[in-house]
């Protein structure tokens, strides 16, 4: 009979694990969603040979296991479950290897650094572990309510890596910082275990402040490594992490394109959507339904400033998505909030066409401001804004697979 795992846990919308998982061995990997009163009766009757085990559950499930391994004794909470043949529970914590590997592939030194925990669950207790058997100095852990909370947190402002392990600013809460950073002064380093979305607003602030950042995907893929080797008994090359962790980025990160009214944005996404089995979404069609009415109409009778809000608002929803393709509007690029929207969570590329091929009915500013006025503005944007640019002009088909070459799809 085919081996049967899987994550439990009580949100798990957001998960990469079933994709991780297809990719280390052949097994069945399921997601467990279940709320608190049913935890129980799942760990005593479920059908599965082993779990993985999430918010909030790490600290819960401890009492139904008939052993426990070394780290997970020491460090008080599991993540991963085992169910031996006689149908009793083996706990262990495989987080340990999963951050360790993430502190690591940092290059991170932590050796008599002080060191600021946010967050007080299973996860930071592995966290804490990891660090004080790398030799960090002084770690201190934050939590709401704790004798060092987010009330007298400047008493830390020397804190030389900050590590995040509260679920604030995973999706869908996205844009959601635990701290401000700019009372940190001596802090070189912020890790964040949240991998949904790629970059949280804590990075992306610590990234604004030229501190280095990693992010959470890294652990997910290592801890799941050494999990299938628990499951399956097996020996998996480190190598596989690096392998992985790179696929699920590709797979995971929106497709963004950005570029001039009338580049070709619209068709081309879609076309790409077809072409990787994404889902497809255009600002601009999402904008009109917002607000009930044509763009024409919204310039018209609002004017371009309510325009670029309800355009800045539903970026804001839809680049909190993952693993989509998204077209944007020409104008996208003149609110640099923007910009942070689509660092979160996406590769950005910019499709660049001739001026003499880009239309103008149905384009106020273009037609208000002259299409050439209106490229030399924009081109420095689109520019810095874009990982890739990819020139179009040969059809729909041939640019979005220059697209889906371009980023190895």
């Amino acid at each position: 009979m085919d081996k049967k795992f899987g994550l439990l846990g009580e949100t798990l919308a957001h998960s990469f694990s079933p994709q991780i998982h297809a990719r280390m061995a052949d097994y069945e990997y399921k997601l467990y969603e279940k709320s608190p009163n049913e935890v129980r009766d799942f760990l005593l009757q479920g059908d599965f040979d082993g779990l993985n085990v999430t918010i909030p559950y790490k600290k819960t499930v401890i009492p139904f296991c008939e052993t426990l391994s070394e780290n997970a004794v020491k460090i008080g909470s599991v993540n991963t479950m085992i169910k031996n043949a006689d149908g009793t529970l083996h706990g262990d914590n495989t987080d340990y290897f999963g951050f360790l590997y993430m502190l690591r592939k940092s290059g991170v030194d932590v050796f008599g650094k002080k060191a600021l925990i946010l967050g007080n669950g299973g996860a930071a207790l592995t966290v804490r572990a990891v660090l004080e058997d790398s030799g960090a100095g002084e770690i201190v852990t934050v939590s709401r309510t704790g004798v060092d909370n987010y009330e007298n947190i400047d008493r830390h402002k020397n804190a030389w890596i900050i590590v995040n392990t509260t679920p604030v600013g995973m999706y869908p809460d996205n844009g959601v910082s635990p701290v401000a950073l700019d009372i940190f002064d001596a802090c070189e380093t912020v890790l964040d275990i949240v991998y949904n979305p790629a970059k949280t607003e804590l990075m992306l602030e610590a990234e604004d402040r030229g501190i280095a950042v990693a992010g959470g995907l890294y652990m997910l893929t290592a801890q799941a490594k050494r999990a299938a080797e628990l499951f399956l008994d097996i020996n998996i090359p480190d190598q596989a992490i690096d392998s992985i962790t790179a696929d699920i980025e590709r797979q995971t990160k929106n497709i963004v394109l950005i570029g001039m009214p009338g580049c070709g944005k619209s068709s081309v996404g879609k076309k790409l959507a077809e072409l990787t089995g994404r889902e497809f979404h255009d600002t601009d069609e999402l904008i009109v339904t917002k607000a009930g009415k044509s763009i024409e109409r919204i310039f018209a009778e609002d004017g371009e400033d309510i325009f670029r809000d309800i355009e800045q608002d539903v970026l804001k929803v839809v680049s909190g998505k993952s693993g989509c393709v998204i077209a944007t509007g020409g104008g996208i690029v003149k609110r640099a909030i923007n910009r942070r929207f689509l660092r979160q969570n996406s590769v950005t590329v910019f499709l660049d066409r001739e001026i003499d091929q880009l239309p103008l009915d149905g384009r106020p500013l273009s037609q208000a401001h002259g299409i050439t006025t209106l490229y030399n503005e924009r081109l420095p944007l689109y520019t810095a804004w874009s990982d890739y640019s990819v020139r179009c002009g040969e059809g729909v088909h041939k640019t979005a697979l220059a697209v889906q070459e371009a980023l190895l799809l």
